[in-house]
């Protein structure tokens, strides 16, 4: 059965900090995390390989780092310098994703 169990979001002030945990249940050579605010699309927030290459999009890059331990499966977001617009519902998947298997995610809210 595939599964992703997100945890670790909360309100935290502009600058501050979170660590996003992923618990998920599939063996997988690509894994991501994903953002979406209502009314927009989910987007890719980071992505990393089965060996550890990494990749970010263009506005988290030196602000976040995903990192993977393959045999506890589970897939982690550090989440430094966060900014307002960084406010969203995080899920991590298969990069690119199984539609049918998103998780319940994990808010984050970053507001003074």
């Amino acid at each position: 059965q595939v599964q992703f169990v997100e945890s670790g979001g909360g309100l935290v002030q502009p600058g501050g900090s979170l660590r996003l945990s992923c618990a998920h249940s599939v063996n997988a050579l690509n894994m991501g995390w994903y953002r979406q605010v209502p009314g927009s699309q989910r987007e890719l927030v980071a992505g990393i390989t089965y060996s550890g290459s990494t990749k970010y999009t263009d506005s988290v890059k030196g602000r976040f780092t995903i990192s993977r331990d393959t045999v506890k499966k589970t897939v982690n977001l550090q989440m430094n310098s966060l900014k307002p617009e960084d406010t969203a519902a995080y899920y991590c998947n298969l990069d690119p994703p199984l539609n049918n298997f998103w998780g319940q995610g994990t808010q984050v809210t970053v507001s003074s």
